[in-house]
């Protein structure tokens, strides 16, 4: 069963920016009502697609350097990474199918 892999600053050019698959970044905090709302659809979406797309999480509180980079000022914010790039950004919690929609394009173009 996937689950989404914990990815840290120290981690992060090698798990998203060098993967060969596109990637799912879910930009994070445990003090975050809105993304515990989200998480269950973060998961599902790394079982359901395993192999097509990875899922990673971020911690803002506990690795800063990264959500600093991209411009996070809100959480939880979801980013697709496709050959290192940003590809698409969602901000808010939006239900699973919505965020499907935003990153399904991405993962089936691959």
């Amino acid at each position: 069963m996937a689950k989404p892999l914990a990815v840290t600053d120290d981690t992060f050019q090698a798990e998203v920016l060098g993967s060969d698959q596109p990637v799912l970044v879910d930009f994070w905090a445990d003090w975050c009502g809105p993304c515990r709302m989200i998480a269950p659809s973060v998961e599902q979406i790394a079982e359901e697609y395993s192999g097509s797309i990875k899922v990673t999480k971020v911690d803002v509180d506990d690795n800063p350097a990264i959500p600093g980079r991209y411009g996070i000022v809100g959480i939880p914010t979801l980013m697709v990474f496709k050959n290192g790039e940003v590809v698409e950004r969602i901000t808010g919690a939006l239900p699973k199918d919505a965020i499907l929609a935003k990153i399904l394009p991405h993962v089936q173009a691959n």
